[in-house]
């Protein structure tokens, strides 16, 4: 008797749980949607702020976080890639070097958002900036040596390691080993069956870890608040060593210094909404590209 009400009782429980969780989030994106959606309008995303950033659009934080996360996406999944092939393909997994790796990757997942961005002006503003000016800018010019763009989406791009890492990691571990193996058998080498073999076949998995480092990065604020985020710029950045806009830090400042949060509740909700859809447009396209390449390398085989 026990065991048929257990039976029953944990499949409703479990429901139950999952139907609070997509509830959950319906609520969460009807309340965005509702209070946005009304100021949102062709003046709001195509012109700058202006008056107290109360009047105006947010087309200097659109393009700015959009920019902040291509780069990031095009520095960070590349070098995770890497790491990736190197712990599968290359690495003794009894040695101490991929301990210390597989250590390192596991550290950085669990490190606070505000630490990476500490990092960041430690590192690549003080550091690398500061050194490229004094190699390359006129004395006393501040040229690379302060927050900018590039800066801060290098930091993201250490914020997201891991989850690329990670997801390319086991998309790897999923090719079958008699591909190598064969590829081996008929005189490539190893570099050679990486490229042609093992790459491609994970493909899939390695836009996986863009998706997630994108959905990680794009409403990240605390690791740009010291490298690159500009309270307020009335014009776009004509370059990467420029301060820049982000929606994320935008919506942080008007909930946080405005003299009047009420008055600019509707524009913190517009402004929520257009990170979401940027957000799930990235994602889209990266999904459908997904799609497509498994579906070529379906056919193909």
């Amino acid at each position: 008797m026990k065991k048929k009400i257990l039976g029953h009782l944990v499949p409703l429980i479990s429901g139950l749980c999952a139907f609070m969780a997509v509830g959950l989030v319906i609520a969460i994106l009807s309340t965005i949607v509702i209070g946005g959606a009304h100021t949102i309008s062709w003046e709001f995303l195509t012109t700058a702020p202006r008056e107290g950033m109360t009047q105006g659009g947010i087309l200097p934080a659109i393009l700015g976080t959009f920019w902040r996360v291509i780069i990031m996406t095009l520095v960070g999944v590349p070098i995770g890639t890497i790491t990736a092939v190197y712990l599968v393909e290359y690495a003794s997994q009894k040695s101490v070097l991929t301990r210390v790796v597989r250590f390192a990757v596991n550290t950085l997942a669990g490190i606070p958002a505000i630490v990476f961005g500490l990092f960041g002006l430690g590192f690549f503003v003080q550091f690398m900036g500061s050194g490229l000016d004094k190699i390359g800018s006129p004395a006393g010019t501040a040229v690379w040596g302060q927050p900018n763009i590039l800066w801060a989406s290098l930091t993201m791009a250490v914020l997201t390691l891991p989850v690329v890492i990670v997801s390319v990691e086991e998309a790897i571990r999923t090719v079958p080993r008699e591909l190598r193996e064969g590829s081996l058998a008929l005189g490539a080498t190893k570099l050679s069956t990486i490229f042609r073999i093992v790459l491609p076949n994970s493909i899939t998995g390695i836009l996986t870890g863009a998706i997630l480092a994108v959905s990680r990065g794009a409403g990240e604020v605390a690791p740009i608040l010291f490298t690159g985020a500009a309270y307020y710029l009335p014009h776009l950045p004509h370059g990467l060593n420029e301060q820049f806009m982000d929606l994320g830090y935008h919506v942080y400042i008007m909930s946080t210094q405005s003299t009047n949060v009420d008055a600019t509740k509707g524009l913190q909700f517009a402004t929520t909404l257009v990170l979401l859809v940027m957000t799930f447009s990235l994602n889209a396209f990266a999904i459908g590209l997904r799609y497509h390449i498994r579906k070529k390398s379906i056919q193909l085989s």
